[in-house]
């Protein structure tokens, strides 16, 4: 049977607090998806709005999600291939979002979207469709090169800030023995 130990107080409150630092550094690093209303309203799948050029102006990526808010009485929303969204056409449609007429949808895959409403003449006539373009998100920026010091190379040369932080809380709490604490 191993030993058991319990860390004092204050290395546990110090072991939380690196943690918490750590997650928050990762968090701050990374793009969360986005909901985007579509035609940013709360009744958001209408006719005669211009839905396409609403989506033209997002930027829209992997792993985010379209949110439609509609009168399912009226309307449904199904996702299409490019000849249906051409002809207005639900036949051979991919997906049928409607559920509720407040529904969601995500984007899973980096390509065009194409929505119609399948009822009545509504995407005929009153342009009830959107293309959305869905593209992988973008890498960050890059880091701008460290400059050499005289002294050698610089102490991060190739890992981000949340590394250097990591590296800087496991340095403090190894010399304060919070790490190793009852090995």
């Amino acid at each position: 049977m191993l030993p058991t130990s319990r860390l004092p107080p204050s290395s546990f409150l110090l072991a939380v607090t690196a943690t918490t630092f750590f997650l928050l550094f990762m968090a701050a690093e990374a793009r969360w998806p986005i909901l985007y209303r579509v035609g940013g309203g709360r009744s958001t799948w209408e006719p005669n709005a211009n839905l396409t050029l609403w989506a033209s102006q997002k930027e829209i990526y992997v792993g985010d999600w379209l949110y439609f808010g509609f009168n399912k009485t009226l309307y449904d929303v199904l996702e299409v291939n490019r000849t249906g969204y051409d002809r207005c056409s639900g036949e051979g449609f991919i997906t049928n979002i409607t559920r509720g007429g407040r529904d969601v949808f995500n984007l899973t895959q980096a390509r065009p979207y194409y929505f119609i409403c399948s009822r009545g003449s509504y995407c005929a006539m009153q342009g009830m469709k959107m293309e959305v373009n869905v593209t992988t998100e973008p890498p960050p920026p890059q880091q701008p090169r460290p400059v050499e010091s005289s002294s050698g190379s610089p102490l991060f040369p190739r890992c981000g800030f949340t590394s250097a932080v990591l590296f800087l809380v496991l340095g403090v709490l190894s010399s304060s023995g919070a790490l190793f604490a009852g090995m």
